[in-house]
């Protein structure tokens, strides 16, 4: 009888920990993960096959947007700094889920001159050539070289995804779906989405999103992070560095940290610029600065086109150039929904956009595309970085150097000479904010 109870005993504890088990496999399979990469099984493509006709194509319409975007920003007041590349990878990837009219807005308005299916692999291509700049260089502070690039996407727990869609991310843009609970823990899910930003630009862009941007509708953020920390080939000598004056657009002067070198530049001038193109260690990258003469800054910004830039680039030439230029500092937020919808693209924004290639549905609208980027420029070298948000909601040389002397307003932007690409570009009014 003793045997019996006991063998009853040791069938029931089974039987209980079968059940146990059974339950928790249950459990577990119906909660989404909360961290972790993905929802899609593929990988990045490392090597994707791209023409150079397509390279050259989406570099080109990257740079159009760019200046198309300088445009429409520069009646605004103050310095102006941005990254059209990180917009313009950021928007990439909300493109890939739109379609019909929203679509081809997205696409005349950022200048994808490629088909969908040609456009993600071309930005994984060029993404990867920029991510392969600077072995061996050196950066800004001492420390190596940096240039770096990176996707992110932010999914709301339980909501559906097409996985065509998030599989588009994965192999392009190195983009895994990570879960949060914007319906339920909006703040929580604000504060990580910006404390990733924050981490991939080593601290210089924080609360990219600001408090309200993000809501209980809130079903998808697509981020993009650009990084970049260079030293000069040239730097200049601290102790060559003194205040002078810097001449403003008001009229009113002002007294600046001004540096000073005599080197060999590329450079430039016609009747009302001049130009100067100061390279970065390892040569493969270099910050272009366009000096308007004085009283002409406003004419030529208005005048600025791609067109004209590539002219100038062109008419680059090494000569020895004393240089004298101010240190800055400084950082620019920009809210870009109300510019986009004046540029071309309204559909996006509203009730009739089509994300269906997001969700299989069309109850998808972007609600807001945030950007932030930061420039510091010294006797080193420079470090710049930006973000961008896309919030989806439901519903040769003379005897003589040549004088450069940047004592006025100038516009200013950071290329990467092999493709071409602007990764940053703006303009500094006043040096001291």
């Amino acid at each position: 009888m003793h045997n019996k109870i006991i063998s009853i005993l040791m069938l029931v504890s089974t039987l209980l920990i079968l059940i146990s088990t059974l339950l928790l496999n249950l459990y577990a399979c119906k909660q989404p993960e909360f961290k972790g990469e993905a929802k899609s099984n593929q990988q990045r493509i490392s090597s994707p096959d791209v023409t150079e006709a397509n390279l050259s194509g989406l570099v080109a319409g990257n740079n159009d947007f760019a200046l198309d975007l300088y445009q429409s920003l520069h009646e605004e007041e103050g310095n102006l700094f941005y990254s059209p590349y990180s917009i313009s990878m950021a928007l990439a990837m909300t493109c890939g889920g739109a379609r019909g009219d929203t679509e081809s807005e997205i696409a005349k308005t950022l200048h994808y001159m490629l088909p969908q299916n040609n456009l993600h692999n071309a930005f994984n291509a060029l993404d990867q050539e920029l991510n392969s700049r600077g072995k061996g260089s050196q950066g800004k502070d001492g420390k190596g070289f940096r240039l770096n690039i990176v996707n992110a996407i932010w999914g709301q727990k339980g909501y559906q995804f097409l996985p065509d869609y998030l599989d588009l991310l994965a192999v392009n843009y190195g983009a895994g779906l990570r879960i949060l609970d914007f319906m339920n823990a909006t703040e929580e899910s604000r504060i990580n989405i910006n404390n990733w930003v924050s981490a991939q630009t080593e601290g210089k862009i924080k609360d990219l999103i600001p408090r309200g941007a993000i809501d209980q509708l809130t079903r998808l953020v697509l981020t993009n992070a650009i990084y970049f920390n260079a030293a000069w080939q040239h730097s200049f000598e601290k102790n060559s560095t003194t205040n002078d004056i810097f001449h403003l657009l008001t009229g009113n002067d002002i007294s600046v940290p001004m540096m000073r070198q005599t080197e060999s530049f590329r450079y430039t001038g016609g009747n009302d610029f001049q130009a100067v193109e100061l390279p970065y260690d390892g040569r493969e990258l270099s910050m272009l600065i366009i000096v308007p003469e004085p009283g002409q800054f406003k004419t030529f910004e208005s005048s600025l086109t791609m067109d004209r830039l590539n002219a100038i680039i062109k008419q680059l030439s090494h000569g020895r150039v004393a240089l004298t230029m101010p240190k800055f500092e400084f950082d620019f937020s920009l809210g870009l929904k109300e510019k986009l919808k004046t540029m071309g693209m309204p559909l996006a924004f509203s009730g009739q956009a089509d994300f269906s290639g997001m969700d299989g549905k069309r109850d998808l609208y972007i609600t807001d595309v945030l950007h932030k980027a930061f420039v510091s420029v010294d006797e080193s070298g420079t470090e710049a970085a930006a973000a961008t948000a896309v919030i989806v909601g439901a519903t040769a040389m003379p005897e003589q150097p040549v004088e450069i002397t940047i004592d006025h307003p100038f516009i200013f932007m950071i290329r990467d000479i092999k493709t071409g690409s602007i990764l940053f570009l703006g303009r500094v009014l006043n040096p001291a904010k």
